[in-house]
Protein backbone atom coordinates (compact mmCIF):
# COMPACT_ATOMS: atom_id res chain seq x y z
CA UNK A 1 0.00 0.00 0.00
CA UNK A 2 2.79 2.37 0.90
CA UNK A 3 4.54 1.61 -2.41
CA UNK A 4 1.43 2.48 -4.47
CA UNK A 5 1.02 5.75 -2.64
CA UNK A 6 4.61 6.68 -3.42
CA UNK A 7 4.10 5.87 -7.10
CA UNK A 8 0.97 8.01 -7.17
CA UNK A 9 2.83 10.89 -5.59
CA UNK A 10 5.62 10.63 -8.11
CA UNK A 11 3.19 10.71 -11.04
CA UNK A 12 1.15 13.64 -9.83
CA UNK A 13 3.72 16.39 -10.57
CA UNK A 14 4.02 15.20 -14.16
CA UNK A 15 0.25 15.33 -14.50
CA UNK A 16 0.14 18.87 -13.13
CA UNK A 17 2.96 19.92 -15.47
CA UNK A 18 1.05 18.50 -18.43
CA UNK A 19 -2.11 20.39 -17.48
CA UNK A 20 -0.13 23.58 -16.94
CA UNK A 21 1.56 23.22 -20.32
CA UNK A 22 -1.73 22.85 -22.17
CA UNK A 23 -3.04 26.30 -21.31
CA UNK A 24 -6.06 27.63 -23.23
CA UNK A 25 -3.98 30.15 -25.24
CA UNK A 26 -1.57 27.43 -26.30
CA UNK A 27 -4.38 25.09 -27.27
CA UNK A 28 -6.04 27.90 -29.24
CA UNK A 29 -2.76 28.73 -30.97
CA UNK A 30 -2.09 25.14 -31.96
CA UNK A 31 -5.66 24.84 -33.16
CA UNK A 32 -5.30 27.93 -35.34
CA UNK A 33 -2.02 26.65 -36.80
CA UNK A 34 -3.76 23.42 -37.77
CA UNK A 35 -6.76 25.30 -39.17
CA UNK A 36 -4.51 27.59 -41.24
CA UNK A 37 -2.62 24.67 -42.74
CA UNK A 38 -5.60 22.41 -43.38
CA UNK A 39 -8.65 24.59 -43.96
CA UNK A 40 -7.58 27.98 -45.35
CA UNK A 41 -6.86 28.22 -49.06
CA UNK A 42 -3.64 29.99 -50.00
CA UNK A 43 -4.34 29.71 -53.72
CA UNK A 44 -7.52 31.75 -54.07
CA UNK A 45 -8.41 32.86 -57.62
CA UNK A 46 -7.00 36.37 -58.03
CA UNK A 47 -8.40 38.58 -60.80
CA UNK A 48 -6.45 41.52 -62.24
CA UNK A 49 -6.37 44.52 -59.91
CA UNK A 50 -7.43 46.98 -62.61
CA UNK A 51 -8.60 46.89 -66.21
CA UNK A 52 -6.22 47.12 -69.13
CA UNK A 53 -3.33 44.97 -70.28
CA UNK A 54 -1.21 43.05 -67.80
CA UNK A 55 2.55 43.24 -68.33
CA UNK A 56 4.71 40.53 -66.73
CA UNK A 57 8.38 41.44 -67.16
CA UNK A 58 11.81 40.90 -65.65
CA UNK A 59 13.85 43.66 -64.09
CA UNK A 60 16.56 44.22 -61.54
CA UNK A 61 13.88 43.62 -58.89
CA UNK A 62 12.93 40.24 -60.39
CA UNK A 63 9.60 39.29 -61.91
CA UNK A 64 7.24 42.25 -61.89
CA UNK A 65 3.67 42.92 -62.94
CA UNK A 66 2.38 46.20 -64.29
CA UNK A 67 -0.96 47.16 -65.81
CA UNK A 68 -1.23 49.48 -68.82
CA UNK A 69 -4.17 51.16 -70.47
CA UNK A 70 -5.05 54.30 -72.40
CA UNK A 71 -3.54 56.44 -75.11
CA UNK A 72 -3.14 60.13 -75.63
CA UNK A 73 -0.72 62.99 -75.78
CA UNK A 74 1.48 63.98 -72.92
CA UNK A 75 3.57 62.11 -70.38
CA UNK A 76 2.48 58.66 -69.20
CA UNK A 77 1.14 58.41 -65.66
CA UNK A 78 2.73 55.92 -63.24
CA UNK A 79 0.85 54.73 -60.13
CA UNK A 80 2.57 53.12 -57.10
CA UNK A 81 0.53 51.49 -54.32
CA UNK A 82 1.26 51.44 -50.59
CA UNK A 83 2.68 48.60 -48.49
CA UNK A 84 0.60 46.69 -45.95
CA UNK A 85 -0.53 43.13 -45.29
CA UNK A 86 -2.59 42.98 -48.50
CA UNK A 87 -1.42 45.75 -50.81
CA UNK A 88 -1.58 45.72 -54.61
CA UNK A 89 -2.21 47.95 -57.60
CA UNK A 90 -5.90 47.82 -56.66
CA UNK A 91 -5.19 50.61 -54.16
CA UNK A 92 -4.69 52.93 -57.13
CA UNK A 93 -7.74 51.71 -59.06
CA UNK A 94 -9.84 54.93 -58.96
CA UNK A 95 -6.99 56.89 -60.55
CA UNK A 96 -6.16 54.17 -63.08
CA UNK A 97 -9.75 53.83 -64.28
CA UNK A 98 -10.19 57.59 -64.55
CA UNK A 99 -6.98 58.42 -66.37
CA UNK A 100 -7.06 55.51 -68.79
CA UNK A 101 -9.76 57.47 -70.62
CA UNK A 102 -7.42 60.34 -71.51
CA UNK A 103 -3.78 59.25 -71.27
CA UNK A 104 -1.47 56.27 -71.07
CA UNK A 105 -1.37 55.02 -67.48
CA UNK A 106 0.64 52.30 -65.74
CA UNK A 107 0.06 50.73 -62.31
CA UNK A 108 2.80 48.62 -60.72
CA UNK A 109 2.52 45.67 -58.35
CA UNK A 110 5.53 46.17 -56.07
CA UNK A 111 7.76 43.14 -55.30
CA UNK A 112 5.99 40.78 -52.93
CA UNK A 113 2.49 41.92 -53.92
CA UNK A 114 -0.14 41.23 -56.55
CA UNK A 115 1.22 39.30 -59.51
CA UNK A 116 4.85 40.29 -58.92
CA UNK A 117 7.33 37.82 -57.42
CA UNK A 118 6.35 36.96 -53.84
CA UNK A 119 9.18 34.55 -53.08
CA UNK A 120 11.01 34.54 -49.76
CA UNK A 121 13.90 36.96 -50.17
CA UNK A 122 15.18 40.20 -48.68
CA UNK A 123 12.54 42.92 -49.13
CA UNK A 124 14.21 46.30 -48.75
CA UNK A 125 13.75 49.91 -49.86
CA UNK A 126 16.48 49.23 -52.42
CA UNK A 127 14.47 46.39 -53.97
CA UNK A 128 11.32 48.51 -54.09
CA UNK A 129 13.15 51.48 -55.59
CA UNK A 130 14.69 49.22 -58.21
CA UNK A 131 11.17 48.06 -59.11
CA UNK A 132 10.11 51.67 -59.72
CA UNK A 133 13.13 52.18 -61.96
CA UNK A 134 12.38 48.88 -63.73
CA UNK A 135 8.85 49.96 -64.62
CA UNK A 136 10.24 53.25 -65.93
CA UNK A 137 12.37 51.19 -68.31
CA UNK A 138 9.23 49.35 -69.44
CA UNK A 139 7.42 52.64 -70.00
CA UNK A 140 10.35 54.01 -72.00
CA UNK A 141 10.32 50.94 -74.25
CA UNK A 142 6.60 51.23 -74.90
CA UNK A 143 5.91 54.97 -74.81
CA UNK A 144 9.25 56.61 -75.45
CA UNK A 145 12.01 57.98 -73.23
CA UNK A 146 10.29 61.14 -71.97
CA UNK A 147 9.59 61.91 -68.31
CA UNK A 148 6.46 60.67 -66.53
CA UNK A 149 4.03 62.00 -63.98
CA UNK A 150 4.03 59.63 -60.99
CA UNK A 151 1.68 59.12 -58.04
CA UNK A 152 2.44 57.01 -54.97
CA UNK A 153 0.48 56.11 -51.85
CA UNK A 154 1.77 56.01 -48.25
CA UNK A 155 5.02 54.01 -47.97
CA UNK A 156 5.14 53.76 -51.76
CA UNK A 157 5.94 57.49 -51.69
CA UNK A 158 9.30 56.75 -50.05
CA UNK A 159 10.29 54.42 -52.89
CA UNK A 160 9.08 56.86 -55.54
CA UNK A 161 10.93 59.79 -53.95
CA UNK A 162 14.17 57.80 -53.81
CA UNK A 163 13.80 56.77 -57.45
CA UNK A 164 13.15 60.40 -58.40
CA UNK A 165 16.36 61.50 -56.69
CA UNK A 166 18.34 58.80 -58.47
CA UNK A 167 16.83 59.54 -61.90
CA UNK A 168 15.34 63.07 -61.77
CA UNK A 169 15.27 63.45 -65.55
CA UNK A 170 12.73 60.61 -65.77
CA UNK A 171 10.02 62.45 -63.79
CA UNK A 172 8.06 65.54 -64.75
CA UNK A 173 6.05 65.69 -61.50
CA UNK A 174 5.47 63.65 -58.35
CA UNK A 175 2.26 63.27 -56.35
CA UNK A 176 2.51 61.77 -52.87
CA UNK A 177 -0.71 60.62 -51.20
CA UNK A 178 -0.51 60.47 -47.38
CA UNK A 179 3.24 59.81 -47.53
CA UNK A 180 5.05 58.14 -44.66
CA UNK A 181 8.03 59.84 -43.06
CA UNK A 182 6.18 63.05 -42.18
CA UNK A 183 4.65 62.26 -38.80
CA UNK A 184 4.79 64.88 -36.07
CA UNK A 185 8.09 64.72 -34.23
CA UNK A 186 9.47 62.03 -36.54
CA UNK A 187 13.13 62.47 -37.45
CA UNK A 188 14.48 60.42 -40.33
CA UNK A 189 18.02 61.74 -40.65
CA UNK A 190 19.96 58.47 -40.67
CA UNK A 191 22.74 57.42 -42.97
CA UNK A 192 21.91 56.78 -46.62
CA UNK A 193 20.59 53.29 -47.19
CA UNK A 194 19.76 52.55 -43.55
CA UNK A 195 16.31 51.43 -42.40
CA UNK A 196 14.20 51.28 -39.26
CA UNK A 197 14.16 47.48 -39.43
CA UNK A 198 14.56 45.10 -36.49
CA UNK A 199 16.09 41.79 -37.69
CA UNK A 200 15.00 39.94 -34.54
CA UNK A 201 11.37 40.91 -35.12
CA UNK A 202 11.68 39.79 -38.74
CA UNK A 203 13.06 36.41 -37.64
CA UNK A 204 10.24 36.01 -35.13
CA UNK A 205 7.58 36.56 -37.78
CA UNK A 206 9.39 34.30 -40.24
CA UNK A 207 9.52 31.27 -37.91
CA UNK A 208 8.04 28.48 -40.07
CA UNK A 209 5.65 27.03 -37.47
CA UNK A 210 3.53 30.16 -37.18
CA UNK A 211 4.63 32.42 -40.03
CA UNK A 212 1.71 31.67 -42.34
CA UNK A 213 -0.92 30.98 -39.63
CA UNK A 214 -0.26 34.31 -37.94
CA UNK A 215 -0.50 36.09 -41.29
CA UNK A 216 -3.82 34.35 -41.92
CA UNK A 217 -5.04 35.63 -38.56
CA UNK A 218 -4.08 39.18 -39.51
CA UNK A 219 -5.92 38.76 -42.80
CA UNK A 220 -9.19 37.31 -41.66
CA UNK A 221 -12.05 39.47 -42.90
CA UNK A 222 -12.77 40.94 -39.43
CA UNK A 223 -9.09 41.78 -38.91
CA UNK A 224 -8.78 43.42 -42.31
CA UNK A 225 -11.88 45.52 -41.74
CA UNK A 226 -10.59 46.61 -38.33
CA UNK A 227 -7.19 47.68 -39.61
CA UNK A 228 -8.44 49.32 -42.80
CA UNK A 229 -11.20 51.21 -41.02
CA UNK A 230 -8.38 53.15 -39.38
CA UNK A 231 -7.15 54.27 -42.82
CA UNK A 232 -10.56 55.66 -43.78
CA UNK A 233 -12.47 58.49 -42.17
CA UNK A 234 -15.05 56.08 -40.77
CA UNK A 235 -16.00 52.42 -40.75
CA UNK A 236 -18.84 53.20 -43.14
CA UNK A 237 -16.45 54.80 -45.64
CA UNK A 238 -14.66 51.51 -46.33
CA UNK A 239 -14.76 50.46 -49.98
CA UNK A 240 -16.18 46.91 -50.08
CA UNK A 241 -14.66 46.02 -53.44
CA UNK A 242 -11.25 47.04 -52.10
CA UNK A 243 -11.81 44.87 -49.02
CA UNK A 244 -12.78 41.88 -51.17
CA UNK A 245 -9.58 42.24 -53.20
CA UNK A 246 -7.51 42.61 -50.04
CA UNK A 247 -8.82 39.25 -48.86
CA UNK A 248 -8.04 37.48 -52.13
CA UNK A 249 -4.55 38.90 -52.61
CA UNK A 250 -3.60 38.07 -49.00
CA UNK A 251 -4.41 34.40 -49.64
CA UNK A 252 -1.74 33.65 -52.23
CA UNK A 253 1.52 31.67 -51.98
CA UNK A 254 4.21 33.78 -50.31
CA UNK A 255 1.78 36.57 -49.42
CA UNK A 256 3.36 36.98 -45.97
CA UNK A 257 6.94 37.58 -47.08
CA UNK A 258 6.97 41.28 -48.00
CA UNK A 259 4.43 42.29 -45.32
CA UNK A 260 6.64 40.84 -42.60
CA UNK A 261 9.50 43.03 -43.81
CA UNK A 262 7.03 45.91 -43.52
CA UNK A 263 5.86 45.20 -39.96
CA UNK A 264 9.44 44.66 -38.77
CA UNK A 265 10.35 48.13 -40.05
CA UNK A 266 12.68 46.93 -42.77
CA UNK A 267 10.90 48.81 -45.57
CA UNK A 268 11.04 52.20 -43.83
CA UNK A 269 14.11 54.24 -44.77
CA UNK A 270 15.96 56.02 -41.97
CA UNK A 271 17.11 58.87 -44.25
CA UNK A 272 13.78 60.11 -45.61
CA UNK A 273 14.23 63.69 -44.38
CA UNK A 274 17.17 64.00 -46.76
CA UNK A 275 15.37 62.15 -49.57
CA UNK A 276 12.28 64.38 -49.48
CA UNK A 277 14.31 67.59 -49.22
CA UNK A 278 16.48 66.61 -52.18
CA UNK A 279 13.55 66.46 -54.62
CA UNK A 280 13.84 69.13 -57.30
CA UNK A 281 10.83 68.51 -59.54
CA UNK A 282 7.31 69.79 -58.73
CA UNK A 283 5.79 67.74 -55.90
CA UNK A 284 2.11 67.60 -54.95
CA UNK A 285 1.26 66.28 -51.47
CA UNK A 286 -2.36 65.23 -50.92
CA UNK A 287 -3.44 63.90 -47.55
CA UNK A 288 -6.51 63.26 -45.41
CA UNK A 289 -7.17 64.93 -42.06
CA UNK A 290 -9.40 62.23 -40.55
CA UNK A 291 -8.85 58.67 -39.39
CA UNK A 292 -6.03 57.19 -37.34
CA UNK A 293 -3.51 57.27 -40.20
CA UNK A 294 -3.94 60.99 -40.90
CA UNK A 295 -0.83 61.96 -38.93
CA UNK A 296 0.81 63.83 -41.80
CA UNK A 297 2.53 67.01 -40.64
CA UNK A 298 3.72 69.14 -43.50
CA UNK A 299 6.10 71.44 -41.61
CA UNK A 300 9.12 69.56 -42.96
CA UNK A 301 8.27 70.44 -46.56
CA UNK A 302 5.91 73.43 -46.32
CA UNK A 303 8.70 75.90 -47.06
CA UNK A 304 9.94 74.02 -50.11
CA UNK A 305 9.05 76.12 -53.15
CA UNK A 306 8.55 73.11 -55.41
CA UNK A 307 5.98 71.49 -53.07
CA UNK A 308 2.20 72.03 -53.24
CA UNK A 309 0.15 70.79 -50.28
CA UNK A 310 -3.55 69.87 -50.36
CA UNK A 311 -5.63 68.58 -47.44
CA UNK A 312 -8.87 66.58 -47.79
CA UNK A 313 -11.56 65.87 -45.15
CA UNK A 314 -11.00 62.13 -45.53
CA UNK A 315 -8.84 59.33 -44.21
CA UNK A 316 -5.48 58.34 -45.66
CA UNK A 317 -6.96 57.29 -49.03
CA UNK A 318 -8.69 60.44 -50.30
CA UNK A 319 -8.69 59.13 -53.89
CA UNK A 320 -11.11 56.41 -52.72
CA UNK A 321 -13.30 58.50 -50.42
CA UNK A 322 -13.54 61.64 -52.57
CA UNK A 323 -12.25 60.71 -56.03
CA UNK A 324 -13.82 63.67 -57.82
CA UNK A 325 -12.39 66.28 -55.44
CA UNK A 326 -9.04 64.53 -55.39
CA UNK A 327 -8.73 64.34 -59.18
CA UNK A 328 -9.86 67.95 -59.58
CA UNK A 329 -7.14 69.15 -57.19
CA UNK A 330 -4.48 66.96 -58.79
CA UNK A 331 -5.48 68.12 -62.27
CA UNK A 332 -5.14 71.75 -61.20
CA UNK A 333 -1.60 70.99 -60.04
CA UNK A 334 -0.72 69.28 -63.33
CA UNK A 335 -2.07 72.18 -65.37
CA UNK A 336 0.01 74.68 -63.40
CA UNK A 337 3.14 72.62 -63.96
CA UNK A 338 2.58 71.73 -67.64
Amino acid sequence: MHHKTGTSLRKRPRHRWFKTFLTPPLVAGLGWIAYSNLAISHHMPLPPAVSGEQRIFQGKAGKLCAYMAGEGEGPPLLLIHSVNAAASAYEMRPLFEHYRQSRRVYALDLPGFGFSDRSKRSYTPRLMTDAVLDVLDLIAREAGPGPVDAVALSLGAEFLARAANEAPDRFRTLALISPTGLRKGERRQGAAGTTLGNPLVQELFDFPLWSRPFFDLLNSRPSQRFFMSRAFSSYEALDQDLMDYYYLTAHQPGAQNAPYAFVSGGLFSADMDHVYHALTMPVWLGYGTRGEFSDVHTEKVATRRNWTIQAFPTGAMPHFEQPESFIQAYEAFLQRES
